[in-house]
């Protein structure tokens, strides 16, 4: 809870003061009354304006008014000893002086700059705490300029932090080198006034590194937010999500994705802020971030992971021994030097490029051509070489990636009679955004259409997915399935065919009379591939009864009743080394749908 501010008992005693003239006798005898008027609208506003300077007085943090009158104290001090104890002494004698005296006056500019833009910042968040639909695009524009003002006058402080440092150090290495000579100027051996030029002088040194310590642990914040938001959960939400989306946009710039700086419209990094804006929405209630995650610890006690492990149900050994086999092909979706940086943590780039076939370059036209790969065909290389097929093997895939699209890679095992689809896991900052996207979305009918239209299921399997509509999944894995299913097997719009017939890329390899006719379709995934695989084995059901899912430590991604639903064709492993790091996911989802129930 937010703390309550005390009554200030001197504004009376102030106000009084105020009134008090010494010529307020003489406006009795003036027959008109307005000057009195003006006198008491000047004394309110005067006592509006004090009230107002201590209310700006009390948004300010204790340790940045510590840290502004340090560096206030570092100038005073270094200008006196620079005007009347070290005149005499050398310019690479005064140089630190100076130098700490220019940085600390920066310094002192810098806070004030970044008190401003965080006062500015803060006001537009309490005067639009929620965005209308008509203001979207304007509020959203002036609150990205604010936060990039503040920003920038942070970083600002933090290189000046940094200079200071520096500065320190080597005023810091100028004493020591002095005092090691005899302490000729700034120890002040040979002048009269020796005992207060060495106090002084070391009151300086230890105030320089005074400041640079306060600064470390100081932070980024001038002001107080609670002091403006209070316990406003909606302003603490809209701050929070700026908060991730600036972070997330830069991140993606470093590494490499420049694009999503420029956005201002409403996307998917914008929409992962929101969500993360949501979860933190307990600063509203004054809640710490230890506090939650105290919280979280308590929910993810052994007791109820314990719970979870009795629930599990045995699996017959021909399942297990397919899954076994299958795991090669989730692994191997995983082309980039994720998997190798695994196996080699040193000599990783050494890997990846050898299993990218970057020294076999005359073999690249008998390489299989995949969407988004590079010239020499890497990624198809590196795929074929992990799970040691020939290249006429791999049929189809994608590599590259744009919003909430899956890697993948279809591969045809004739002595198998089984056709593989392979959804690659987290490995990019795309599949990192997808994992974010973790809101409820709907489910529509289509999505459901394999079990509620499929014969191959129980009636009351069915008739208990149709009794409890609507149900909900993750909207990332959900997004990112549908494209898929779309990819694989979407019909195309030809005229004057029917809406039901289908043309996809699967249906066409398993169409009567194709090589493929007859065989089985085995969808694997890896973790976010595991998910997504799980949702596209859901949507592939309706039309190809004989397919069937192995998600390996899959992200939780659909409601309780479909996922019990789909239990018949999918078949989930929860790898003991992913498995907190998934009841983590499942606890923040269940958050989520707590705090934004559908």
């Amino acid at each position: 809870m937010a703390k309550k501010s005390s009554p200030n008992l001197l504004l009376p005693v102030f106000a009084s003061l105020i009134r008090f003239r010494p010529f307020a006798a003489l406006s009795v005898c003036v027959p008109r009354r307005r000057p009195y008027r003006s006198s008491l609208r000047m004394d309110r506003d005067f006592a509006l304006g004090r009230s107002t300077l201590v209310a700006k007085l009390r948004s300010v943090r204790w340790i940045a008014l510590l840290l502004g009158l340090s560096n206030l104290s570092v100038i005073l001090l270094g200008v006196f000893l620079l005007i009347y104890l070290l005149r005499n002494c050398s310019g690479d004698e005064k140089l630190p002086f100076a130098a700490s005296i220019l940085s600390a006056s920066i310094r002192v500019l810098a806070m004030v700059g970044a008190g401003k833009a965080q006062h500015e910042t803060a006001e537009i968040i309490v005067s639009f705490p929620i965005e209308s639909a008509a203001a979207d695009a304007a509020v959203r524009h002036e609150r990205r300029l604010r936060y990039k003002k503040w920003l920038w006058w942070t970083r600002f402080g933090i290189a000046v932090t940094v200079l200071q440092s520096i500065g320190a150090a080597y005023l810091t290495f100028i004493a020591l080198t002095d005092l090691s000579h005899g302490g000729s100027c700034l120890l002040g051996q040979h002048t009269v006034n020796q005992t207060w030029k060495k106090i002084l002088v070391v009151s300086f040194l230890l105030l320089a590194w005074l400041v640079v310590i306060i600064q470390l642990f100081m932070g980024a914040d001038i002001l107080r937010w609670r002091s403006f938001y209070s316990t406003h959960d909606t302003a603490w939400k809209a701050h929070y999500s700026e908060v991730f989306d600036h972070g997330i946009r830069e991140a993606l710039c470093c590494l490499g994705r420049a694009k999503y700086l420029s956005v201002l419209e409403e996307d998917e990094i914008y929409s992962v802020a929101r969500l993360l804006g949501d979860l933190v929405a307990y600063r509203a209630s004054g809640t710490g971030h230890l506090e939650l995650l105290a919280g979280l610890a308590l929910l993810q006690s052994q007791k109820q992971v314990q719970n979870l492990h009795n629930k599990l149900m045995d699996v017959p050994d021909q399942l297990i021994e397919d899954a076994a086999f299958f795991h090669q092909f989730a692994e191997a979706a995983y082309t980039g030097p994720l998997l190798d940086f695994g196996r080699n943590p040193i000599l990783f780039p050494c890997a990846w490029l050898y299993r990218q076939g970057i020294v076999t370059p005359w073999a690249r036209n008998r390489r299989p051509s995949l969407e988004g790969d590079n010239w020499w065909r890497g990624h198809a290389a590196a795929f074929l070489k992990f799970v040691n097929l020939p290249p006429e093997a791999l049929c189809m895939g994608r590599v590259s990636q744009t919003k909430r699209e899956a890697a993948y890679f279809v591969v045809v095992l004739h002595d198998k009679r089984t056709i593989v689809v392979a959804v690659r896991g987290t490995e990019t900052p795309e599949d990192l955004i997808t994992d974010g996207l973790c809101r409820e979305c709907d489910l529509t009918m289509e999505d459901l259409d394999g079990l509620i239209n499929s014969e191959h299921l129980p009636s009351d399997v069915r008739q208990k997915v149709l009794s409890s509509f609507p149900h909900y999944g993750h909207a990332g894995i959900i997004e990112s399935a549908r494209e898929l299913f779309i990819q694989l097997d979407g019909q195309s719009e030809v005229k004057d065919s029917l809406p039901s017939k289908k043309t996809g890329f699967l249906s066409s390899l398993l169409a009567p009379g194709s090589e493929c006719q007859g065989y089985q379709i085995c969808v694997v995934g890896h973790s976010l591939g595991g998910a997504i695989a799980t949702f596209l084995g859901l949507r592939l059901y309706g039309r190809h009864p004989k397919v069937h899912v192995y998600a390996y430590g899959g992200l939780p991604c659909l409601d309780f009743v479909t996922a019990e639903a789909c239990s018949k064709f999918v078949t989930t492993f929860q790898l003991i080394q992913y498995l907190g790091f998934v009841h983590l996911q499942l606890v923040l989802y269940q958050m989520i749908l707590w705090l934004n129930p559908p």
